[in-house]
């Protein structure tokens, strides 16, 4: 019912920037909780960013400091705006959102997932 559709990655030297963009759309109730995810080769998959449909936010050490996480509800998107880029943020950057859906006569949450944007920051 809800599809992420993400943008904003590449290619970049390191101590430079990105902006990832995650756009959400189909049928849903209401968007919650949106986030940042990353695995790199190797690792296993660790948040980076998350943003509550209020607005709280909460940062990965990793991340605190260098990315900032934002949303736009008028557009149901959600942005990462990374700076200061290291080598080892280099990975498989996915989008996540928590979407309350109707099921039936009631509602229900779900987690839903972009396919990912490669970011690599070279040295």
């Amino acid at each position: 019912q809800v599809q992420l559709a993400e943008s904003g990655g590449g290619l970049v030297q390191a101590g430079g920037s990105l902006r990832l963009s995650c756009a959400a759309s189909g049928t849903y109730f209401r968007l919650n909780a949106m986030g940042w995810y990353r695995q790199a080769p190797g690792k296993q998959r660790e948040l980076v960013a998350v943003i509550t449909g209020s607005g709280n936010t909460n940062y990965a050490d990793s991340a605190k400091g260098r990315f900032t996480i934002a949303r736009d509800n008028a557009k149901n998107t959600v942005y990462l705006q990374m700076n200061s880029l290291k080598p080892e943020d280099t990975a498989v950057y996915q989008c996540a959102a928590r979407a309350t859906v109707r099921a039936g006569a009631n509602f229900q949450d779900y987690d839903y997932w972009g396919q990912g944007t490669q970011v690599t920051v070279s040295s």
